[in-house]
């Protein structure tokens, strides 16, 4: 969506940007056709069965490369207080001026803790950053690896527990952990098994040999839930804003998003005209000029990067300022979103 918006004369050309996140099939085949097209419950060794078992790929993992905690739907929540939000047992207090949850109350299901304390509890990737690069997420592309990192789409992927346990748990597959709660076992194998099928991960030797060992003891009548297609963070572009005077009066009119290409493009504004630079872009990525900087859709008193930057909410254009419009500065010394004023 482009917005063409006149304010005392000077008109701001403003490109909307924002996260795009659908459901894609990729990887490779075998697992592609069983991550789209789960869509009942079924037996949880039927599900084994279908992924794939290679040895690992154990070399270049950097945590740094799934980017978390993100806030991939643009509400001001990361997802690390998303996850606080919904497992909490109580109505959890959150500041809703940064999203922060404030307090709450958790049980861990890995051991069975009651936790009231935030500093006690870990969001947990079921299937550990460091085990899903190793068992295929080495070939994703940088906003798929996002898009698992921060995975709010289903509840088995992320899980608050006991940050200790999560700590002995490390990247560890269930050849070699399980939860302390031998309770949660089954549980803790359908989840695991539904997220490497979901995303089309692969499994070594030992761990689907345990498993399946598991599932023929342990948890033998285990069935696991349908889930929807994994999600893929999309790159679209974001257009640069400059000013150009004009006394044009506000207008909405479509945005192309389907080219992914540098290109340097001038529209007219009345009998003035205004350049814009296209370039493509992933979400989180800002960019600036000594004249212009990124305008996206915001949230509104929000913390924000870079200074001076503009957005947009219901068309209305904000700017990102370490102080309010009177030029008090905000606490800390840091940058929200504010109302722009000439």
């Amino acid at each position: 969506m482009k917005w063409r918006i006149a304010t005392n004369g000077v008109a701001l050309v403003i490109a909307i940007s924002s996260t795009s996140i659908v459901s894609a099939a990729t990887f490779d085949s075998k697992s592609a056709e069983v991550s789209q097209s789960k869509l009942v419950n079924a037996d949880a060794r039927s599900i084994l069965s279908s992924i794939k078992v290679e040895n690992e790929y154990q070399t270049g993992y950097k945590r740094k490369l799934f980017i978390h905690w993100a806030d991939l739907d643009g509400n001001g929540c990361d997802t690390r207080e998303e996850v606080l939000k919904r497992d909490s047992i109580s109505k959890p207090q959150v500041d809703p001026y940064r999203c922060y949850v404030v307090a709450g109350d958790w049980v861990s299901p890995y051991d069975g803790k009651n936790l009231s304390d935030r500093g006690d509890v870990d969001i947990d990737h079921v299937v550990a950053l460091k085990e899903a690069w190793d068992s295929g997420a080495w070939a994703w592309s940088e906003s798929q690896r996002k898009a698992y990192a921060n995975d709010m789409t289903d509840s088995r992927t992320l899980i608050a527990v006991t940050d200790r346990v999560n700590v002995s748990k490390s990247d560890k597959d269930p050849s070699n952990w399980m939860p302390p709660l031998r309770s949660y076992w089954c549980t803790y194998l359908g989840d695991w098994i539904s997220v490497k099928a979901r995303w089309g991960l692969s499994m070594d030797q030992s761990e689907f040999g345990r498993i399946s060992n598991l599932l023929v003891s342990d948890c033998s009548s285990l069935t696991i839930a349908s889930w929807s297609a994994a999600p893929v963070v999309i790159a679209v572009p974001v257009t640069t804003a400059v000013l150009a005077t004009t006394t044009s009066v506000a207008t909405t009119v479509p945005a192309t998003t389907t080219s992914v290409s540098s290109a340097t493009s001038t529209t007219a504004v009345g009998s003035t005209a205004s350049t814009a630079v296209t370039t493509s872009t992933t979400i989180s990525t800002n960019t600036s000029s000594s004249t212009s900087s990124q305008a996206k859709d915001i949230s509104p008193g929000s913390y924000c990067a870079p200074v001076d930057g503009l957005g947009s909410y219901k068309s209305l254009v904000y700017v990102c300022s370490k102080t309010s419009a009177d030029g008090t500065p905000y606490s800390g010394n840091r940058a929200r979103w504010r109302k722009f004023a000439n």
